[in-house]
């Protein structure tokens, strides 16, 4: 097999592992009032950070189709229903999400903690930017129930935003940890 071939064959197979980590981390959770906190959007930024836009919007593709054939690994269950749920836009989020901040750390010319958190807060910014934007539209116009921007702000920002951020921080912690642990290079994440 050409170095290539087993090179992508190595992606495929962390991406899969990505997939699995944010399978998994929807259901590692603390329980508070509105939300519970998990660690999917740490695996996902991690994803994205890791393994650069391709291979980490696959595995955030991945989760999602998994999901939406039936296998119960979004945190409320799973199936194609799910688009009506409320909170599906995070997960649409997740994918777009890790193409932008895969790309951000492909395009810098030096990688370190800075160009990790830089490109980590990009991809919450789409989560919760598409996350927000779904919610309200299924409240509105699924369930019609409609909400109104201040309402949307301190139901989906403002009690999960923190957290979030702590997490894009300890992600781009663990990629300038791991990227090298790994053996990362810019050309694999490409």
């Amino acid at each position: 097999m050409s170095k290539k071939k087993t090179e992508n064959v190595r992606m495929l197979a962390i991406s899969a592992l990505f997939t699995a980590l944010i399978a998994v981390g929807a259901f590692i959770r603390i329980p508070v009032p509105l939300w519970p906190f998990t660690l999917q959007t740490l695996f996902t930024t991690l994803a994205a950070l890791l393994l650069g836009p391709r291979y980490g919007a696959l595995a955030c593709a991945a989760y999602m189709v998994l999901g939406l054939a039936g296998l119960p690994i979004f945190t409320g269950g799973g199936g194609p229903q799910y688009i009506f749920h409320p909170t599906f836009g995070c997960i649409v989020g997740f994918v777009l999400g890790a193409l932008l901040a895969g790309f951000i750390v492909r395009r810098a010319s030096r990688r370190g903690f800075g160009v990790y958190l830089a490109a980590g807060l990009a991809d919450m910014a789409v989560v919760y930017v598409i996350g927000m934007a779904w919610f309200w539209a299924v409240k509105a116009f699924y369930m019609g129930d409609p909400i109104g921007m201040w309402t949307l702000f301190l139901t989906c920002f403002l009690p999960t935003a923190g957290v979030d951020i702590l997490k894009a921080a300890a992600a781009a912690a663990l990629a300038v940890r791991l990227v090298p642990a790994l053996g990362l290079s810019r050309a694999e994440a490409e």
